[in-house]
């Protein structure tokens, strides 16, 4: 294990070795990172342990600096660690590179099929023991994170202290489709407050689609498309993004030999914002995580996105309509790290995925929970959040409107606290 310190901190790295399939112990195995983080002036002591699972699917823990976000105030009473999911950050990677390796299209969704919230439950359980000596860990679930958690209640809450989950309640029965239905007229509500807010971006937004309609340019491989101009909207789901939205958008043409045409600047900014390069489980198992009940999702967003002709790439004379955090087909036809990888996204839209949650097992919880539900948050529906909350016994929840979907970051410590108070019953709703 290395060791190495921020201010104020001293954190270490662990690696361990879990089996791919919990149901074939014996079989393949895959390492899984975490770094623990503990107050340089605690790291000696016997503290109880907090585990921090991330939003997503498919990215690694946040990397801080120092005590930044919530994590000062975890530290105050906390060792932490920060675990980066199966498939993503140090763990095991799982991408175009590394996918090859266990075959073609079919072995490669097999194996993926193993990296859904009960797998990543299955490994916290294997860990725990090893860190803690087998007390139970308080867990805070930030948005895929607190889908994880409600699992990690359904499955296994005798290694749990307590849980506290940022905009991550899912519905316990909602197919996708469900999902997406009621994720369209919220994500149409943020594109009108954005264009309320900055009225001169209309114009600006239809210029940039029909430019790219025409010409469909490649940024380092990645072609841009009018459909991928409208998945900037998933800036929208986050508390400064309709600022972000807007300065991206404010620079996108440039005149040169030719007339106007799409800045370097703005392709490079819509390249990145839009690039799966760093998180390509994110494409592969979104609507995975909302697969229950023996039905595949079958490209749901997609399909959804159809009741819904105001999200056409070419809807007429109106706005723009960005869309939000969905995964489509195309996805997997211009982006470079994804487009290796569309057969085996194909298969597994037509996977059927097993239930996820234990509604009664939930109901007779006994494990003090408490859940920060941000009012109209773009990426999780407030109704389906709410339903979930009054099924889980004892649960307890702060509904507001202060923040969006990024409030445990940034809130700092004052999303923490709250939850832990209210866990605690040391303060009212």
């Amino acid at each position: 294990m290395n060791s190495y310190r921020h201010p104020g901190l001293v954190l270490t790295d662990h690696r361990f070795t879990v089996p791919l399939d919990r149901a074939d112990p014996g079989g393949e195995t895959i390492e899984i990172y975490g770094r623990e983080v503990v107050a340089s002036a605690k790291a000696d002591e016997d503290l109880p342990w907090l585990l921090y699972l991330e939003g997503g699917p498919g990215f690694g823990a946040r990397r801080f600096i120092g005590t930044e976000a919530w994590l000062g105030r975890a530290v105050r009473e906390f060792r932490v660690l920060l675990l980066d999911q199966r498939g993503t950050g140090l763990s095991t990677p799982a991408n175009r590179q590394t996918l090859p390796l266990r075959g073609g299209p079919r072995e490669q969704a097999d194996y993926l099929a193993h990296f859904r919230s009960d797998s990543i439950v299955r490994d916290c359980e294997l860990i725990r023991p090893r860190l803690t000596g087998g007390k139970p860990w308080t867990v805070l679930g930030q948005s895929f994170g607190g889908f994880c958690a409600v699992r990690y209640l359904s499955a296994a809450p005798e290694g749990l202290e307590r849980v506290l989950i940022t905009g991550g309640l899912p519905s316990l029965d909602a197919h996708a489709d469900d999902v997406y239905r009621a994720a369209y007229p919220r994500i149409e509500r943020k594109v009108a407050a954005h264009y309320a807010r900055y009225p001169q971006d209309v114009a600006r937004a239809r210029a940039i689609a029909a430019y790219l309609a025409e010409h469909r340019p490649d940024c380092g491989g990645h072609r841009l498309t009018p459909e991928g101009f409208q998945s900037l909207g998933i800036l929208l789901g986050g508390g400064n993004g309709s600022h972000q939205l807007h300065h991206l958008l404010e620079n996108a043409f440039v005149t040169g030999p030719n007339g106007a045409e799409l800045s370097d600047t703005f392709q490079e900014a819509m390249r990145a914002a839009t690039s799966f390069a760093g998180h390509p489980l994110y494409a592969l198992m979104h609507e995975a995580i909302y697969g229950q009940g023996d039905r595949p999702t079958g490209w749901s967003a997609e399909r959804v996105r159809a009741e819904f002709p105001q999200f056409g790439a070419g809807a007429g004379e109106g706005p723009v309509m960005f869309t939000g955090e969905s995964i489509h087909p195309w996805h997997f036809e211009v982006h470079p790290a994804l487009r290796p990888l569309r057969e085996t996204a194909e298969l597994l839209a037509r996977t059927d995925w097993p239930a996820l949650y234990d509604p009664q097992r939930l109901a007779a919880n006994e494990v003090p929970v408490a859940a920060a539900v941000y009012h109209d948050d773009m990426y999780v529906d407030t109704a389906h959040s709410l339903r979930t909350a009054a099924s889980i016994r004892g649960l307890r929840t702060w509904v507001t409107s202060e923040f969006e979907h990024d409030g445990l970051r940034a809130g700092g410590p004052r999303v923490l606290d709250r939850l832990l108070a209210l866990v605690r019953g040391e303060c009212d709703r």
